[in-house]
């Protein structure tokens, strides 16, 4: 048995035809529909990258005990587990993330893995003379990366020098190499297409873009700017990266044919989050509510043993279900604190594993939906607090903590899934005062005040919230199920003013 995930980042459903666009330029996915088992109702569980990706680890929700950072010594990771268990286990990616302190401890639990550099403002080629002036200590991340990233595009002369063609180039490698081999997992990942939209002009082509203003392809995160042509060219320029997203995706399956890797390898595509194109006004993620566009993500699973194809699936999944589903694949438990559950019977007769679904961002709306209902719980005229980090690795996306933050230092009761362990409890570094351009949450409190509620299937855009205090109480109830399923922290109910016994 063999398995493999590719995932790209920042992959919005909204833009694919297989889940309904009607003007982008993606056959290969529409292709890979036509080949899977296709997921209508799946959703993110921790926002953004990192705490996704620990979750594709742990099976088990990060953000309300915890912002981006490392795998903690205590976590359960199903790669660690596949890899003890006799299966080899590659990574290739160009998530530059993983090169940083924020996501240090992950790539180590791979057999091998191959990093391919030079995305977005990964600080990869010496240039001392472009850089001048630009430095890590005294200069927000978004300035730095901003000027690397100009020095990483002066390295591309042509679309094989891309960060993308390099990583399927090497991921395909792996698999032509071990094709006749046994009992090996492949994760094939991209940055793409996150931000910014650095597409070649051949991809530009199935798109009218009359935009002739400068150049513009990093929307920055927060509201979009009211000219109308910039929008469209940010939409456009997305499309467009997506479309070559799809080319390569279109190699991927077309080794899976020649190889007849579809009798006994299993095959799933996914992505971490989607993006605000402008809905709601926005550009970005992660500082707005939680709408559909971020929220509510494609997913596509291929099981060699049910062979499902060309069918879609109405049940509700998440991130935390994806590596649970790999260990049952290859024959192994999930463990006690895993709160994912394998997808095989969804995919098979699409029975469910869960009513309610919890998501959101360390220090931001809590959400449940149920598949119909989005309830975002806001912190009303509160301040956002009380706030803490709970770990052993403190390390945020760019930087260590600070000495400010560690000078708050408690030992915390262990939680449920610590394993006895008593953790750091830290107060949250938006609340300390720092020298440092740390990057401790991603919300800006302003953004997170009022509650939302929502029904999906009389307003899918979600342009319409709800004031049903009945309908409110009930979603409040599933949420509080789910956090104390969680073991959430005493101070998140709290910060959302929630009582912590409902639902308990």
């Amino acid at each position: 048995m063999r398995a493999i995930m590719l995932m790209f980042d920042t992959l919005n459903r909204h833009f694919l035809p297989c889940y309904g666009c009607e003007w982008t330029h993606a056959p290969n996915f529409q292709r890979l529909a036509e080949k899977t088992c296709v997921f209508d109702n799946c959703y993110i569980g921790s926002m953004p990258c990192m705490p996704a990706r620990r979750e594709l680890h742990t099976g088990r929700y990060n953000f309300l005990h915890r912002s981006w950072g490392p795998l903690e010594p205590y976590d359960d990771s199903a790669i660690a587990m596949l890899s003890a268990s006799g299966i080899y286990t590659h990574l290739v990616t160009d998530h530059q993330h993983y090169w940083e302190d924020g996501g240090a401890t992950y790539h180590f639990r791979y057999t091998s893995f191959d990093f391919i550099r030079g995305q977005e403002g990964d600080p990869c080629y010496g240039d001392v003379e472009a850089m001048r002036g630009v430095d890590k200590i005294n200069y927000p991340a978004s300035v730095f990366k901003q000027a690397m990233d100009q020095v990483n595009r002066a390295q591309i002369k042509d679309e094989r020098d891309m960060p993308q063609a390099k990583t399927f180039a090497s991921g395909l490698e792996f698999i032509q190499k071990n094709k006749d081999a046994d009992n090996w997992f492949l994760q094939l990942e991209c940055f793409d297409p996150h931000e910014p939209f650095c597409v070649p002009e051949a991809y530009k082509k199935w798109y009218d873009d009359a935009y002739e203003g400068e150049p513009f392809d990093w929307p920055g995160y927060g509201r979009a700017e009211a000219d109308p042509g910039k929008r469209s060219h940010i939409r456009k320029t997305y499309a467009a990266l997506l479309s070559m997203c799809d080319h390569y995706l279109g190699k991927l399956l077309d080794l899976m044919d020649a190889c007849d890797l579809w009798k006994d390898t299993m095959l799933i595509v996914n992505t971490d989050h989607g993006f605000m194109l402008e809905e709601h006004d926005y550009w970005g993620k992660n500082i707005m509510p939680w709408y559909n566009e971020t929220a509510h993500i494609p997913l596509f699973i291929w099981d060699p043993r049910s062979r499902v194809a060309n069918e879609r699936r109405k049940s509700l999944v998440q991130t935390i279900d994806l590596p649970v589903t790999l260990l049952e694949f290859f024959g192994l438990e999930k463990t006690r604190d895993m709160q994912g559950h394998s997808l095989q019977e969804v995919i098979r007769t699409d029975t469910p594993v869960r009513e309610d679904a919890l998501f959101g961002v360390f220090g931001g709306h809590v959400c449940v939906t149920d598949g119909r209902y989005v309830y975002m719980r806001g912190i009303g005229e509160g301040k956002n607090e009380p706030l803490y980090q709970y770990t052993y690795m403190p390390m945020h996306l760019y930087n260590l903590f600070s000495v400010p933050e560690m000078r708050t230092v408690e030992l915390a009761e262990p939680f449920s899934f610590t394993k006895g362990c008593r953790l750091m409890k830290i107060r949250s570094g938006r609340w300390v005062k720092s020298d440092t351009h740390a990057r401790i949450g991603y919300v800006d409190a302003d953004h997170i005040h009022e509650s939302l509620l929502f029904d999906l299937e009389s307003d899918p855009q979600q342009l319409h919230p709800l004031e049903d205090e009945a309908l409110e109480k009930r979603m409040l109830e599933k949420l509080a199920v789910l956090m104390t399923e969680n073991d959430a922290p005493a101070e998140q109910y709290e910060r959302l003013n929630m009582t912590r016994k409902m639902g308990g």
